[in-house]
């Protein structure tokens, strides 16, 4: 199916594993969009870059018109949770408003939207969640991408909504760490680390997760799909995976419960998916946390 694919958020994590993905895709062209200057440019030099700021209606729509994309993969989103509880009025523009106008202009032009959302708009209550479970969010970024999520399920237009878990990968010139990482590093450095043991989580390899969205793209698959990983843990859980990779010193991890750490905006205690609808429908197959842990391994430690 030859597409025309227009991405936004392209400078992120999830936009530059999904551009990696797809950039010598034979029947894709890529449009690559993001507020920022482009920093794929070094690395994909022939792939389409056009600055967007998806909380312009102006330029959504003039940015849409001038491309004609067939599909959009919508991957921009503040998504620092605590960030979101604080700065209201930010998290609302970049996760709610932005959609609508990404909304308005794809059921104006036909183009097949892939909205991507969270395991937050959950309560935490009784996970692992299945696609028509009911949600409940405890934190303001979880209520912004409930919102946008109704305004995706109200179009005209073909959509899809991607919701997912714990995203955790590498990108270039990304200033933000990952568990993987953050596990590593610290006891590399003899550092002693709390970690919880009492929320639980799908952890989603970026790679996944991009494979997922083109996967629903690829397919003009429509309604909603969880995509992470299948095997629920705790974040302690995986640091101690992490630790044994790498063969450091496990002693140096604490385990604690949630109420350790005092934090703005509130988890959601259990969520994590059954991704059974996806593997079904669209063929897709992730990455076990083991896995994840030896790709990450394999791009940070040559880097």
């Amino acid at each position: 199916m030859a597409c025309r694919l227009l991405i936004t958020g392209s400078n992120g994590l999830l936009g530059q594993k999904l551009v990696a993905l797809l950039h010598q895709h034979s029947a894709v062209t890529l449009i690559a969009t993001s507020r920022g200057p482009n920093k794929l440019a070094a690395l994909y030099p022939h792939v389409r870059f056009v600055p967007l700021d998806v909380t312009s209606a102006e330029q959504v729509n003039q940015v849409l018109d001038q491309e004609r994309p067939t599909h959009l993969i919508h991957t921009a989103a503040m998504t620092q949770v605590d960030e979101c509880e604080l700065n209201r009025e930010a998290c609302w523009l970049q996760n709610v408003t932005a959609t609508q106008h990404l909304v308005a202009a794809c059921a104006r032009l036909a183009v097949h939207l892939t909205h991507v959302s969270t395991d937050f708009i959950f309560s935490g209550e009784e996970g692992p969640l299945a696609e028509e479970a009911v949600p409940a969010p405890v934190n303001f970024y979880g209520e912004s991408k409930l919102a946008a999520e109704l305004l995706v399920r109200a179009s005209r237009g073909p959509w899809a909504i991607v919701r997912t878990v714990l995203v955790y990968g590498t990108a270039h010139n990304y200033g933000r760490t990952n568990i993987v990482q953050w596990v590593r590093d610290s006891l590399r450095a003899g550092q002693h680390i709390e970690v919880v043991d009492d929320q639980f989580r799908t952890p989603t390899l970026a790679e996944d997760l991009a494979q997922g969205c083109w996967l629903v793209a690829q397919q003009n698959a429509t309604g909603i799909y969880h995509i992470s990983s299948s095997e629920l843990l705790t974040p302690y859980q995986m640091a101690r995976q992490v630790a044994d990779y790498f063969g450091l010193d496990q002693t140096l991890i604490e385990r604690v419960d949630a109420s350790t750490f005092t934090q703005p905006a509130r988890r959601p205690a259990r969520t994590g998916f059954i991704i059974s609808k996806a593997q079904r429908e669209l063929g897709y197959q992730p990455h076990s946390f083991a896995e994840g842990i030896a790709l990450l391994a394999r791009q940070t430690e040559s880097a």
